[in-house]
């Protein structure tokens, strides 16, 4: 296996992590515990990522990178919904 194959693998089971964490938020409408903007932040390092894989030739993490930017971009959107639907309440 190339390292890019592994890192690939470790983005796409994040992936997973950050789509399962979407759709809970997405289930449940309610943010407790979870300081949002740390997810923010691997959010605008993920966009970099998908900047940055392709230079360097990275195939499979880039294709992984997008999946797992796509679910944190997703889970960051709908804390800022919640979060300003439950200050408007």
């Amino acid at each position: 296996m190339n390292p890019d194959l592994v890192n690939g693998l470790f983005e796409l089971v994040g992936a997973g992590f950050s789509w399962m964490n979407a759709y809970t938020l997405w289930r449940v409408r309610e943010i407790k515990g979870v300081y949002w903007p740390a997810t923010a932040f691997f959010t605008a390092w993920g966009c970099w990522n998908l900047y940055y894989y392709p230079a360097l030739g990275q195939w499979w993490s880039f294709y992984a990178g997008v999946l797992l930017v796509s679910g944190n971009a997703a889970w960051v959107g709908l804390a800022i919904r919640y979060r300003v639907k439950s200050c408007e309440s």
